[in-house]
């Protein structure tokens, strides 16, 4: 592939929070998010502004063959219009913050939808589980006896 000094290559695994920065993440540890993929990566570049972007699924990133995790081609120019952003270092942090914000939003919401009640129509939802006390036409198990 030429080289394009307009074009900035961004890979989900700059955004991993269990990764060091030796072994490739690229932003702070309060800009990176949990289990990166590029899907994710997409829906935050396009939350923050950024116009001009595609995506390569199923490639490798050179220093971690064994993972296919996809790229990003993000428009220098694009992104200076659209957010400000002039370095590669702004845009990763800009998007490392929306896309931590984001999984942190979807973590809430999933959080406040598990507490929420069953809805009114659903029977197996609020079915309630019988202990064996209140079966009915069952015999209780009697506790066991010592041996004499």
């Amino acid at each position: 592939m030429d080289h394009n000094p307009d074009r900035i290559c961004v890979w989900p695994g700059y955004f991993d929070l269990k990764s060091s920065r030796r072994s490739g993440r690229r932003v702070p540890k309060d800009a990176s998010v949990l289990k990166p993929d590029l899907e994710g990566l997409f829906m935050a570049a396009r939350q923050v502004g950024l116009k001009k972007i595609k995506r390569e699924e199923n490639i490798s990133h050179p220093r971690r063959p064994n993972v296919r995790e996809g790229r990003l081609w993000v428009s220098a120019a694009g992104a200076k219009d659209s957010i400000g952003a002039s370095t590669k270092e702004e845009v990763l942090q800009l998007i490392g913050g929306q896309w931590r914000q984001m999984q942190r939003d979807q973590r809430q919401a999933d959080k406040q939808q598990s507490v929420s009640q069953p809805k009114a129509g659903d029977r197996r939802a609020r079915a309630q589980r019988k202990s064996p006390t209140n079966q009915s036409g069952g015999f209780k198990k009697r506790k066991s006896f010592k041996k004499r």
